[in-house]
């Protein structure tokens, strides 16, 4: 009997102490447990922070070129208005220079203009002045000696008038497409100092050139002189009158120049 209560007893003792070192063993690892999730738990909070003050930082970089980028756009965009400002007012000169010579060159064309016009009409005179001294000398010489002359002299009168009619309307078909020449290069001048882009201006600046020089062969179809490139500096300037030639033509002649 005491043999089994000391066996008893020492079974229960045994139970005990695995009980104890169980309950041990399971204070460690819950001890253990809560220190890794307290170590995670610091972890994570320290990862937070990091990305946060990563994606802070991020945040300020991108904001800083943002900003770097607007402040060099506008300073572009002014740069851009200034320099338009500054093209556009050296067009508006270029074009008014041009006008200018035009209007000084349309005067010096209407001038000559007026010239032939007063000249022929000098010449006419003279003609009819002659043809009236033959009238008379037929009248005195005889009457088949006057209607002869009457008649070649009317003939002649009629030929210079058809001839002076005919020198008059080319020139005045001449000064009209000339007209008409110099209003396309104003239209196409005026165009090209509106134009934005350099195509645009690229390809008004060919069609001025091509205006231009039909112009100048206009006038100088007229003899009216040649007008100085665009760009040159200065306006036209009249050529020199050359020499005046012999010439076997008749008196007051005006188609035998």
């Amino acid at each position: 009997m005491a043999d089994q209560k000391e066996s008893s007893v020492l079974f229960s003792l045994k139970e005990l102490m695995n009980l104890e070192e169980d309950r041990i063993r399971e204070e460690e690892a819950e001890k253990t447990r809560r220190a890794k999730a307290e170590l995670d738990a610091k972890e994570a909070a320290d990862r937070v922070a990091r990305d946060a003050e990563e994606k802070r930082l991020r945040e300020e970089e991108e904001r800083r070129r943002q900003e770097e980028n607007r402040k060099r756009e506008e300073a572009a965009r002014v740069e851009a208005i200034r320099h338009g400002e500054l093209e556009k007012a050296r067009a508006e000169a270029e074009a008014k220079a041009r006008l200018d010579t035009l209007a000084q060159q349309q005067a010096h064309e209407a001038q000559l203009a007026q010239i032939h016009r007063d000249s022929g009409k000098k010449r006419l005179q003279i003609i009819v002045g002659i043809v009236v001294v033959c009238l008379v000398g037929a009248v005195v010489g005889g009457g088949l000696a006057y209607k002869s002359s009457r008649d070649k002299a009317a003939q002649e009168a009629a030929l210079l008038r058809q001839q002076q009619a005919e020198v008059e309307g080319k020139l005045a078909q001449l000064q009209a497409e000339i007209k008409a020449s110099q209003e396309k290069e104003a239209a196409l001048k005026d165009q090209l100092a509106n134009a934005k882009s350099e195509a645009d201006k690229a390809r008004i600046q060919s069609e001025l050139e091509k205006a231009e020089k039909a112009t100048q062969d206009l006038r100088t179809r007229g003899g009216g002189g040649g007008r100085a490139p665009a760009g040159s500096g200065g306006g036209s300037k009249p050529s020199k009158p050359s020499a005046p030639k012999e010439s076997n033509c008749a008196p007051g002649d005006p188609m035998c120049n």
